[in-house]
């Protein structure tokens, strides 16, 4: 059983890391015509790593007045980096629609691969114990 609650432990992180990647994606579509933006992204392995080694907050953000927030809660964002520029834009924008769209697409399929493990691992341990009631 703690097989089962530690698997779904580390499929639950996975899923919370691929849901920011795919906020921070979204967000470099939602500025593809901003002058100035640049691309982000994340380091998804490094991110896993921290997120597996109980580093959740990922950077520690200075609080230079106790009204400010912790900023523990973006466990992807210490390992947010600007993507590196594959065309010129004359406003300085660095987004690449073509490319925002494979990482969009191939994050999407690894949350719903993601998904489907674990549902997959919860639907076998309902068989067990349903086997074993009847």
């Amino acid at each position: 059983m703690a097989g089962l609650a530690q698997n779904i432990e580390v499929f639950s992180k996975a899923l919370n890391l691929r849901t920011q990647r795919h906020q921070i994606l979204a967000s470099n579509i939602a500025n593809a015509d901003t002058p100035g933006y640049k691309a982000r992204d994340m380091d998804f392995a490094k991110a896993m790593q921290g997120a597996l080694a109980g580093r959740g907050d990922g950077a520690a953000l200075a609080r230079t007045s106790s009204g400010h927030m912790d900023g523990s809660g973006g466990a992807a964002f210490g390992h947010l980096q600007y993507r590196k520029e594959t065309q010129s834009a004359v406003d300085g924008n660095t987004v690449d629609m073509d490319v925002e769209r494979a990482q969009i697409s191939e994050n999407a399929v690894q949350y719903q691969v993601l998904t489907r493990l674990i549902g997959d691992r919860l639907q076998s341990m309902r068989t067990a114990i349903s086997s074993n009631q009847g």
